[in-house]
């Protein structure tokens, strides 16, 4: 089965590298996509990369399910899960299972997230930015090694928001990888869901798999920390 896997914003397809070899070892054809308009920071801009948004990151990944015959399965980390929810909502005949790493099925008219912007681009953050449960898990060189794989991405793309129209979509069987919160508090959210979460509890054959210990730190970015457990539970997932 071909799996495209669908980095979140900043990240390029190398940010897969390490989790590539434990799919293609189970057998597995994972295709890694880099998003329209990313970039690294010290490349020149491109004016006609400024009006991309969270739709032309969908249509990508539509194109690719496209030039196969065959469904494949959809892999998204963080705000790539609103990219492959997207485009199994365009072409849910067509996809076999989602993958949600350390994310969640967004709502119609969800977007990802707000973050400073310079000009036409939302460059990274930096590491500091984000909380300590996200970040626990990097140490200073899974950190150093990370920001080789780090670009900007066009402004809009952060806050766009995601249609979502055809509710075949909601049937796909879909696997949520946390390696933050547990799958106990994704169950609770799911039976008692606030507005934000109205998607993950709309989503019918879904279930929740933790990707660490009980005692092990916590993390965003488990394609960096740990991406051997990050490809043996992408291929369970699938039945591999």
């Amino acid at each position: 089965m071909d799996v495209l896997l669908v980095p979140g914003l900043w990240l390029t397809a190398s940010s897969w590298d390490e989790v590539v070899p434990g799919l293609r070892a189970a057998g597995l054809e994972p295709v890694a996509l880099t998003m329209p308009g990313v970039r690294r920071g010290d490349t020149p801009p491109d004016p006609a990369m400024a009006g991309i948004g969270i739709g032309e990151w969908v249509d990508a990944v539509v194109a690719e399910i496209d030039r196969r015959d065959t469904p494949v399965a959809l892999v998204g980390h963080s705000g790539g899960g609103n990219v492959i929810y997207g485009a199994a909502d365009l072409r849910p005949t067509q996809v076999a299972h989602l993958v949600f790493l350390d994310t969640f099925p967004p709502s119609d008219g969800g977007m990802i997230s707000e973050f400073p912007v310079d000009g036409d681009t939302v460059p990274f953050p930096g590491w500091d930015f984000f909380d300590g449960d996200d970040v626990e898990d990097l140490d200073p060189q899974t950190r150093d090694r990370a920001m080789t794989h780090i670009g900007v991405v066009p402004r809009k793309v952060p806050t766009d928001r995601v249609s979502l129209t055809d509710d075949r979509r909601r049937e796909i069987p879909a696997t949520i990888l946390t390696n933050t919160v547990s799958p106990e508090q994704i169950e609770a959210i799911r039976q008692d869901p606030p507005a934000w979460a109205a998607g993950l509890a709309a989503h019918g054959p879904l279930r929740a798999v933790s990707l660490r210990a009980p005692e092990e730190a916590s993390g965003h970015w488990p394609q960096f920390s740990k991406p051997d457990a990050v490809a043996r539970a992408i291929a369970d997932a699938l039945g591999r």
